[in-house]
């Protein structure tokens, strides 16, 4: 017999307290292991529509709400005894008679037919048109939709649209949402009717075999994390495919782009038992929540999470460097500054101010670890504004070699430097590594993509994820010219599971539709959808500053006053230069306050202040 669990399972396991999670866990355990145990209570559901469901008593209270055939054994739904049981009546699992997925079905209520309001006592408002009456039958069967569901589908408007959605089957809501913002979503697949209906890709994403204790361990031990079960069909593939070269995946923030490194790191590692894999991304503390996540993911199985190595990008470059040459003297940002005045003032004839010196000398010269004069002549300075002829750039690489000197002398290297001879190191002698799977890749800079290119030892090693609307650090450069080329492998993530549909909606004004990279790569923002609906952000502006901190002070100071905990409030600024305000923002509402910094924690009783940067278009 098959054992399977269910999103909604997990979904509502983590709803319970911890002892009464303990009791699940115990009888789900025995439900795995022992269908026909004395210990175990089964009790069919005589008003359920579906004769298959049962519920099986965990405690005085706690009930599991189990699908059982002669072949297969569902958890489905747990929780205190009469919810659990209106549950299971308002449901039932099938197959869907068009796609041939299973489907676990939220049965629709019976529409009652209110008599119109006579136009003399009140002028309502125009009733909006339905969004899906042109539609056929057998189109919005072939998207997935419930036969049941048809008539409500064909009334939904605007207004009612995510009401609706939030009760179908994922892939009927994702069409629908689809459909209504204009966008054509893809048909899915058709499983022959003599086929399981549980193998159907979008059944895959609510229904997971379960072959072992260990994963029903830990299935069950992070019934928050559903991410670490059930995978969209579209991350699936993304996932699992097999690559002939460099592979990257983009989406706009929410639609699963490090869940999806996540799982590819895993997956890289199950199939070769003797690959290593590195998981690295821009910052320390992303990192630790990396290596957090892939302890949730990998569980018990301590092969695959020790062939595994997590690390920031800096921190395996620092690493390898030591290792090679023993531990670097990387220049700190005061010491580059000095030896560029310094050699400004050396040098005649420039009206270069220290700030584009900095800027030349970061992104440029030390970015692409140019040591010759010849090699700044050609060098493409794209993401430059100030335009500079060749006369200029014989002055200016005057003063870049005596910077140069200046950290040769005190033999101090910066971290292009460090990356280019661990670089060169590896190319000479062996990575450690079969596969890189990088996180946040929109801020990876020209000298570690160089690293990282050479750091996967395999032609199909290389995978990344990220977005190019959330660059923040780096100027963009061409990954082909370093040997990354990531044409015909680049691939677009949809769905938005964390930000709802008001607020996305809203953010992704900021952002034109398409974004295309130095390469000519294009990344479609259209046809994205966001799968929960949410309350409109409110945008308000002030004459002055002063005015801004009063209305924020009052709406956080509102807030609490609602009831929601302090550590729930961020405030989040623009730059540095506007933290000072936000303290004192906080201060006069009497509230305390912790910056958060380097390290990813939320701290219970105080509000949070952070730091967002945000590149607004006219």
């Amino acid at each position: 017999m098959e054992f399977r669990i269910a999103d909604t399972f997990t979904a509502s396991l983590a709803r319970l307290t911890g002892s009464e999670q303990k009791a699940v866990k115990t009888t789900a355990f025995d439900l795995q292991l022992n269908l026909s145990s004395p210990g175990l209570r089964f009790h069919r559901l005589d008003r359920a529509r579906d004769p298959n469901f049962w519920s099986v008593r965990v405690s005085d209270d706690i009930r599991l709400i189990v699908h059982r055939t002669a072949t297969n054994l569902l958890l489905c739904y747990v929780g205190h005894h009469d919810p659990a049981y209106a549950w299971a009546e308002r449901r039932r699992i099938e197959r869907h008679p068009t796609t041939g997925a299973a489907q676990l079905v939220e049965l629709p209520e019976r529409i009652e037919h209110v008599a119109a309001i006579p136009a003399d006592v009140t002028a309502a408002p125009a009733p909006k048109p339905p969004l899906f009456a042109e539609i056929s039958d057998e189109t919005l069967l072939g998207y997935g939709i419930p036969p049941e569901w048809l008539p409500q589908v064909r009334q939904a408007n605007e207004d009612t649209l995510f009401d609706i959605a939030e009760r179908l089957p994922q892939e009927a809501a994702e069409a629908l949402l689809n459909l209504a913002t204009g966008t054509a979503p893809e048909m899915p697949p058709r499983t022959p009717v003599e086929a399981d209906p549980f193998t159907h890709p979008d059944a895959q994403r609510r229904f997971r075999v379960l072959t072992n204790i260990e994963e029903l361990e830990r299935a069950l031990d992070y019934p928050w994390d559903k991410w670490a079960v059930f995978l969209h069909p579209a991350q699936r593939r993304l996932v699992e495919r097999d690559y002939n070269g460099p592979a990257r995946i983009s989406g706009s923030a929410g639609t699963g782009k490090t869940i999806v490194a996540l799982h590819r790191a895993v997956v890289l590692a199950r199939r070769d038992p003797q690959a290593r894999v590195l998981l690295t991304t821009f910052s320390k503390a992303l990192a630790n929540a990396l290596r957090i996540r892939l302890r949730t993911l990998t569980g018990n199985e301590l092969d695959i999470a020790d062939r595994i190595a997590v690390h920031p990008v800096s921190g395996i470059g620092y690493d390898l460097y030591t290792a090679a040459f023993g531990q670097p003297n990387i220049a700190p940002p005061g010491l580059i500054d000095t030896l560029l005045r310094d050699a400004a003032t050396e040098v005649q004839g420039h009206r270069f101010s220290p700030r584009f010196l900095i800027g030349e000398w970061r992104e440029v010269v030390d970015a692409w670890q140019l040591a010759t004069w010849e090699d700044y002549r050609d060098v493409a300075r794209l993401g430059r504004k100030t335009r500079i002829g060749g006369k200029q750039r014989e002055i200016l690489w005057s003063i870049f070699e005596r910077v140069r000197a200046g950290l040769a002398e005190r033999k101090a290297v910066t971290w292009p430097d460090l990356f280019g001879r661990v670089t060169a190191h590896i190319v000479d002698n062996k990575s450690p590594f079969d596969f890189v799977v990088v996180d946040e890749a929109q801020d990876v800079g020209v000298a570690e993509l160089r690293f990282l290119a050479c750091a996967a030892r395999r032609a199909d090693g290389l995978f990344f994820a990220g977005d190019l609307g959330q660059r923040i650090f780096q100027q963009p450069f061409s990954w082909r010219s370093l040997g990354v080329d990531v044409r015909g492998r680049s691939y677009t993530l949809r769905i938005n599971y964390r930000t709802s549909h008001q607020i996305r909606v809203q953010a992704d004004r900021l952002l034109p539709t398409a974004l295309t990279d130095v390469d000519g790569n294009a990344e479609d923002r259209r046809g994205t959808v966001s799968v929960f609906n949410g309350p409109a952000p409110e945008i308000e502006t002030f004459d002055d500053p002063e005015q801004e901190s009063e209305a924020v002070a009052a709406w956080v100071k509102g807030r609490i006053e609602q009831g929601v905990q302090p550590h729930e409030v961020g405030v989040f600024v623009r730059s540095p230069r506007e933290l000072r305000r936000a303290r004192s923002t906080l201060k006069q509402a009497g509230i305390q306050a912790v910056e958060l910094s380097d390290k990813i924690e939320i701290t219970p009783g105080k509000v949070s202040i952070g730091i967002i940067c945000i590149s607004l278009r006219a």
